[in-house]
């Protein structure tokens, strides 16, 4: 069993997904974006590299949740990289856990499979 601040996620109870699904906010431009990010692929928004680890989601059945574990760094050219977050960030409380960042805002949505095309 895994609790962080309040949450609790008994093992078995949440299904692994291929897709997670973020928001990205630019705080500069007001625009909020959707990002579909696979699990282990680098997707890029503004200056940053996201890339997920895992993302979860609870079964139908159980009250709704999704998470998923990111790392975010900071890609700028002719910069060093900066690993800006790593972690797990939950849909249902996007403040638990949250990334720090003076122009941008990233949290979880959803978690889902893959479509299939074809």
């Amino acid at each position: 069993m895994c609790a962080l601040a309040g949450l609790t996620f008994l093992p078995g109870s949440v299904v692994a997904q291929q897709i997670a699904v973020l928001q990205g906010l630019n705080k500069i431009t007001a625009r909020v974006t959707t990002i579909e990010a696979p699990i282990d692929q680098v997707v890029r928004f503004g200056t940053l590299d996201i890339t997920v680890k895992r993302c979860s989601k609870r079964p139908p059945e159980e009250t709704p949740e999704s998470t998923a574990y990111l790392e975010i760094r900071e890609r700028r050219s002719g910069e060093r990289s900066i690993d800006l977050f790593a972690g797990w960030m939950f849909a249902s409380s996007p403040a638990v856990s949250s990334m720090e960042h003076p122009v941008y805002d990233v949290w979880v949505t959803d978690c889902r499979k893959a479509s299939s095309s074809g």
